[in-house]
């Protein structure tokens, strides 16, 4: 490596992400200066390649970044026109009427959107203003001072060998560096998960939780389409063998996001996310709406739930955690993206500020403070103790008393304080002989799917010469460890078939890693109950490439 030297480029303010929070922080910065010089990296082969479109989104924050946001164009077209809360048995359905709930669960004046585009748009919005927008730029390092602080990142590396070494074509990349760099990486970005790690940054907070959320686009009949419409459902098929839920969101087009959630603190070792997902559809509500349809894309990516008591603190000396990379998912709203982009407009204007002062490389502490004591700390502060009280008390204490402390919380108090989570979700994992297996139904091919048939939806890639991203820290211990203790639980809980166990010629169990599938969710990372894979960043322009719709 010593042959190959990088060049260097300086920048105000470095970027890595361009989500709804890095693009917010670079608009913000130079809406606040034109001068300064800002660059967003995405390692997506375009800005939205990696973002599965569907959600509600709250537009509170594009409110706050871009008051003009319809004049110019922003892709919020449907607004929500009704909500539909169902806990669901495995033939029927009880409607749970919107009147108990607290007020932030109102869903009026919000839009279902594909965040894809809106990221797309807010990219346009970015490079009008003079950022310079590189998609197709994974980074793989960061770049330290001689004093420890972060420097920059290294960006564009390619043509590694398999082994890791450079290869015939091998470019060794720029390192780009800032007065300060944003991490807007989503959820468990590698970047981060080293920031969090050398800073101790998560001292003093609780474990982050995390789900799996799975998600296909459906173009379904046009007289059962119901523009507007948003429904969330608890319960089947899931029961008590772990937390989570579905929402159906009817976009414009004829066009349904059909999504799954699981959380990712379940114990049964045996349960098959994927395949919870797959048997939903199958419900006689679900299988109603959908019959006649076609399944037009599939993604999944992990969700932080932890909430306000588990976020790690957000700044160390040259660096700032932005958006998902902190963890400020509102989990009753099944809510982020309104957060994320407060986060990047508070990260700009603490930047700001400090550069206009003429620092460089602090810590941005008033960034900080103002995600804890702003909106979002308000947001959060509301609902944190809905995700523990499921966790450690079921879905009925959650709704219930989960329901009254929102309520209380809104008239500003909270009889319970702030509960803590306990266990990560690799520690809740248990021994599989403690389980019973799960017995999936296979797949019909019309409603429901086999998973790699699924994986092709996500239009995926990643060259197989390359080196893979997926990293064991021991290679022997999915084999001797995690088969005869856990069952081998990774060749269910990853939503893209990465990972099996085959026999070899002696008929000896091998453990096999098929990164090519690898849609960039993150759940190996978190839920492996031995903690023993390591995501990191393939080749820049690998991964999904979500549909641009």
């Amino acid at each position: 490596m010593s042959e190959h030297t990088r060049e260097a480029m300086e920048y105000d303010v470095v970027i890595v992400g361009a989500g709804p929070a890095g693009l917010s922080a670079a608009i913000r910065l130079k809406q606040l200066d034109s001068e300064l010089d800002v660059v967003v990296l995405e390692k997506g082969s375009e800005v939205g390649a990696h973002i599965l479109s569907g959600a509600v989104l709250d537009p509170c924050g594009l409110n706050a970044l871009i008051p003009d946001w319809k004049e110019k164009g922003a892709p919020l077209n449907v607004p929500v026109k009704d909500d539909n809360f169902y806990m669901l048995g495995e033939v029927g359905k009880i409607r749970i009427p919107n009147w108990p709930m607290p007020p932030l669960m109102n869903n009026h004046g919000n839009y279902i959107v594909s965040m894809g585009n809106v990221c797309r748009w807010m990219a346009e919005q970015a490079e009008e203003l003079g950022v310079e927008v590189f998609p197709g730029m994974s980074c793989s390092e960061l770049v330290y001072a001689d004093d420890g602080s972060v420097k920059g990142v290294v960006a564009g590396e390619f043509g590694k060998n398999a082994d890791g070494t450079p290869g015939p074509g091998y470019e060794p990349g720029m390192e780009l560096h800032g007065k300060y760099v944003f991490l807007g990486e989503g959820v468990r970005g590698s970047l981060s998960k080293e920031v969090i790690e050398k800073f101790d940054l998560s001292n003093g907070k609780e474990p982050q939780k995390y789900g799996l959320g799975m998600k296909e686009i459906w173009e379904i009949d046009p007289a059962k389409h119901k523009e507007g419409s948003v429904t969330h459902t608890m319960g089947w098929p899931l029961g008590s063998n772990a937390g989570g839920g579905s929402f159906i969101y009817h976009l414009d087009n004829n066009q349904v996001y059909v999504g799954f959630v699981v959380h990712l603190n379940y114990e049964n070792p045996h349960l098959y996310p994927y395949m919870e997902f797959q048997r939903f559809k199958h419900h006689p509500m679900v299988k109603e709406l959908l019959d006649g349809g076609k399944r037009v894309a599939y993604g999944a990516r992990a969700i932080s739930e932890g909430g306000y008591q588990s976020m790690p603190k957000m700044v160390a000396p040259g660096v700032a955690l932005l958006g998902c990379s902190v963890g400020m998912v509102n989990v009753p709203r099944i809510k982020g993206n309104h957060n994320a982009m407060l986060s990047g407009k508070a990260a700009a204007e603490a930047a700001y500020a400090a550069i206009k002062d003429g620092r460089a490389a602090d810590e941005l502490s008033d960034y900080e403070a103002d995600v804890r004591e702003g909106a979002i700390g308000q947001d959060l502060m509301k609902v944190r103790n809905v995700k523990p009280l499921w966790s450690k008390r079921g879905l009925l204490a959650s709704l219930t008393v989960g329901g009254f402390d929102m309520w209380t919380n809104t008239l500003g108090f909270s009889a319970l304080g702030t509960l803590g989570h306990g266990k990560s979700d690799a520690e809740a994992t248990g021994k599989a002989s403690k389980f019973a297996p799960i017995d999936y139904p296979k797949p019909d091919g019309k409603l429901s799917f086999d998973r790699l048939t699924n994986v092709s939806f996500a239009a995926t890639n990643h060259e197989e010469s390359q080196p893979a991203h997926l990293k064991l820290k021991d290679e022997a211990i999915p084999v001797a460890v995690n088969l005869p203790k856990y069952g081998g639980p990774s060749a269910r809980y990853c939503p893209a078939g990465v990972y099996e166990f085959v026999k070899d010629e002696k008929g000896d169990d091998k453990f096999v890693i098929n990164f090519q599938n690898c849609v960039h969710c993150k759940t190996c990372d978190i839920k492996d109950p031995s903690q023993n894979i390591n995501w990191t960043v393939p080749q820049g322009g690998d991964g999904p490439n979500y549909p641009n719709m």
